[in-house]
């Protein structure tokens, strides 16, 4: 390899790690956002005097979701970056029930396995040559497939359907990281290094991490 090369393939090098770790501090920081603001909803009791409404907070990020998924993909950086962290902080809202619900150890305990999981999967997702493209349309059929378990689950109640939404929940999850991972890296090969796409993927592996702690406490967590 020549000189030129290899001096262009650093570069490509570092552009890329920056690129992808620009995309994991915003994640990390949208998580910490989320739970920043759980712990301080539930800690000050603002989670029980709001108890009558707290379902809108659960619903309101699905919304927040599709007004980004129609129009989200032409906004600037900087207006991507406020709905993130807005959209991070609604979460965390509709997420403080967690902290009635189980016990202080088990959440922590089930979100460093979380962690565990979701960087393997991410890692994975970095580093193989395998190509993931049909991998994610299969998780995706699987997404909504276990959306409409739950919302029939809402109704039926039953524990069996639930321990399974739980299961193949964690799979999708942990594949979808892999497969959001590859797609940011083969974004920075094609789109080069716009912040935007950081952002996007950010508000992507969040949701992954998100849906796979609760598909794991489901499982593994201990209720008060």
């Amino acid at each position: 390899m020549s000189v030129e090369a290899l001096r262009q393939q650093k570069i490509y090098d570092e552009g890329l790690r920056s690129f992808m770790i620009n995309m994991y501090n915003h994640t990390a920081a949208g998580l910490g956002v989320s739970g920043l603001v759980a712990w301080f909803v539930y800690s000050t009791g603002l989670l029980f005097s709001m108890a009558n409404s707290i379902w809108l907070f659960a619903f309101a990020p699905l919304g927040m979701i599709l007004w980004y998924s129609f129009a989200g993909q032409n906004w600037s950086y900087g207006k991507l970056r406020n709905f993130y962290y807005a959209f991070t902080a609604v979460m965390g809202v509709g997420l403080a029930p967690i902290f009635a619900v189980y016990t202080g150890s088990s959440i922590t305990q089930v979100f460093f396995i979380t962690s565990a999981t979701f960087l393997g999967a991410s890692l994975w997702g970095y580093t193989t040559k395998k190509d993931l493209t049909g991998f994610g349309q299969f998780l995706f059929m699987g997404l909504i497939g276990i959306i409409i378990a739950m919302v029939v689950n809402i109704f039926m109640a039953s524990s069996a359907l639930m321990f399974t939404i739980s299961v193949l929940g964690v799979l999708i999850f942990t594949g979808l990281t892999a497969w959001d991972t590859q797609n940011a890296k083969n974004i920075y090969l094609t789109h080069g290094g716009d912040p935007r796409y950081g952002i996007q993927f950010a508000i992507s592996l969040y949701l992954n991490f998100v849906n796979l702690f609760q598909m794991l406490l489901s499982l593994l967590g201990n209720r008060e």
